[in-house]
């Protein structure tokens, strides 16, 4: 089992919020995409966040957008589309996302949308 897998979402969380504010965008915007990704509303994000769950259990509750094939390209030199393990791969797609955000890409595209 990878080390990620045990480590709270929690912990990680804000380095995402760090990641994404210092190139100008807003914790609502990420936790829209985090949103979009797992179908979690923003209470059940603060819940999970304040309980430490882990990134098994979080992905275990998770509903994966349908659209979550669309997420390709490489996270850490790894396409995420050819990453193995289901749980690892998820966290990728959210890693994924992330980045993009911080790229400033138009959340229009972060979120796979068709407009």
């Amino acid at each position: 089992m990878h080390r990620i897998f045990a480590t709270s979402v929690a912990s990680v969380y804000p380095h995402y919020l760090t990641k994404v504010e210092k190139k100008g965008r807003t914790k609502a915007e990420l936790d829209e995409v985090i949103g979009w990704l797992t179908g979690f509303d923003e209470p059940r994000l603060r819940e999970h966040l304040a309980a430490g769950t882990t990134f098994e259990e979080f992905f275990a509750e998770a509903q994966l957008n349908p659209s979550v094939s669309l997420i390709t390209g490489s996270v850490c030199g790894v396409r995420v589309e050819d990453v193995e393990d289901p749980l690892m791969q998820k966290i990728r797609y959210l890693d994924k996302l992330v980045d993009e955000l911080a790229q400033g890409k138009p959340m229009a595209k972060v979120l796979r949308s068709a407009s």
